[in-house]
């Protein structure tokens, strides 16, 4: 069975095997962008405080963001760690990884624990100044953050089994916790079938119980057909150098991750200068975006553990072959995303009950960051090549790039023109084609010197 598992990884073609460990990550990944999708949906459609509900999440997705982007980071590091050592035949190295990462995600679940308790208020209020939208996004965050041992857990052991190939059953984990959280959210929500109407905290409520569920399939998975993995208790006793090897590739990956909070909290602040209504548009339709950016995200992760595997074997046919499926595959993804929010910009606004200046805004968003996409697949799937080869700094710079460098300079000028033209609302969306654009050729350039850097001498 192991021989089986380890020859699947170093002799399938790699055009058929990115698709067997893809498809299943894409939707995982895409289910991950249920948890909020939902929520929004339902709250918005309260029969009181509705669009003020969907304002309070959108202030919370951030900080949401962020302990996402901490979770998966690690186990993204977990994942390349596993899958490199796995490909050097070192099994004890592969379980030191997996063991020290468990370690990880209990310390990251009580430092998100913390701040639940004593931080959410300030968060949340740093973003409004009206009282009942601070209260609503309060109250929700500070559930999810409480407990958030549910996704902490899962992102670690979700990678694990996608480091060993098992990413169908990492994917059966994912879909267990979506289906539980969209069947909880009417009921917690509104108040069905004798329970009681719990508005914005049933929605946080239904979101962690989902995770929590993903994470107890997860774990079964783990323990009963991960046979590559050892669970001994020994290797999950801290290891600082399995750790630093970890977070060589994590850390970038956490802190790509963390720059989409930091990117949309201060966009909702420089968007706050133009109208409540901007914000509401732009977190409404970011996430909707996150349905085609997690594809994206999947398709990624399934480009790491490949490349990690065929780079650990030296064997620079697989690793050519990997990059070159990886970027296609990503690019048919988002041109089907393109098409299909371009088509379909106005009926999804309409699902969330939006309706006059919100409703113009949102689709305008849609329409025009659409452009976007492809760069933007050019640009993960590019990160996910730079972290499976261990050069997490190229990765970083990607990072920055899209969700810093070339947004807040353009978004801040953008801005400043709506305010006096409110008419000119629309330019504020251009700042993100521009921003991917201008990443992507940097991202190429990278990989050419890393290309004739490293692998040419193979």
């Amino acid at each position: 069975m192991e021989n089986a598992k380890h020859n699947r990884m170093a002799e399938t073609p790699v055009k058929k095997l990115m698709l067997s460990m893809g498809i299943p990550m894409i939707i995982s990944m895409v289910l991950q962008a249920v948890y909020n999708i939902v929520d929004s949906a339902f709250v918005s459609n309260m029969a009181v405080g509705g669009e003020n509900a969907l304002n309070a999440l959108t202030l919370a997705f951030p900080l949401q963001i962020l302990m996402v982007a901490v979770g998966i980071g690690t186990g993204v590091g977990a994942n390349v760690l596993t899958a490199q050592k796995l490909g050097m035949g070192d099994r004890e190295g592969a379980n030191k990884a997996a063991g020290n990462a468990s370690f990880l995600a209990l310390i990251i679940y009580i430092l998100f624990l913390i701040f639940g308790f004593l931080g959410a208020g300030a968060y949340i209020y740093s973003q409004t100044s009206n009282p009942e939208i601070a209260e609503m996004g309060t109250e929700y965050l500070r559930i999810c953050c409480i407990f958030s041992f549910g996704m902490s857990f899962f992102s670690v052991y979700e990678k694990l089994l996608q480091s060993t190939g098992h990413s169908l059953r990492s994917t059966i984990a994912q879909i267990s916790g979506a289906v539980t959280n969209i069947i909880l959210d009417p009921i917690l929500i509104y108040g069905l079938l004798g329970f009681p109407e719990m508005g914005v905290s049933g929605a946080a409520y239904a979101t962690v119980i989902g995770q929590i569920v993903s994470f107890a399939v997860a774990l079964v998975f783990h323990i009963k057909v991960n046979t590559l993995l050892s669970n001994k208790l020994c290797y999950f006793t801290p290891s600082l150098r399995t750790i630093k090897a970890i977070y060589s590739v994590g850390l970038p990956a956490i802190i790509s991750q963390a720059l989409i909070s930091a990117m949309t909290y201060g966009l909702n602040i420089i968007f706050g200068g133009i109208s409540e209504a901007m914000v509401t548009a732009y977190g409404l339709f970011y996430k909707i975006q996150q349905f085609l950016l997690f594809a994206a995200f999947g398709m990624r992760d399934a480009i790491m553990p490949i490349t990690a595997f065929a780079y650990g074997m030296m064997n620079k046919n697989r690793i050519r072959d990997s990059v070159k499926y990886g970027q296609i595959y990503t690019a048919i993804i988002m041109l089907a995303g393109t098409i299909l929010i371009e088509i379909f910009a106005v009926p999804f606004s309409e699902i969330f009950g939006l309706s006059g200046d919100t409703q113009a805004l949102c689709i305008d968003a849609m329409r025009i960051i659409s452009a976007s996409f492809l760069f933007a697949g050019i640009n993960i799937a590019f990160q996910g090549v730079f972290q499976a080869m261990g050069r997490g700094v190229s990765s970083l710079i990607i990072s920055f790039c899209r969700q810093i460098i070339f947004v807040f300079p353009f978004a801040v000028v953008f801005a400043d023109i709506a305010k006096n033209n409110y008419e000119m609302n629309w330019l504020s969306w251009t700042t993100f084609p521009i921003a991917e654009l201008l990443t992507a050729i940097i991202a190429a350039l990278l990989f050419r010197r890393i290309w004739h850097k490293n692998i040419t001498k193979i």
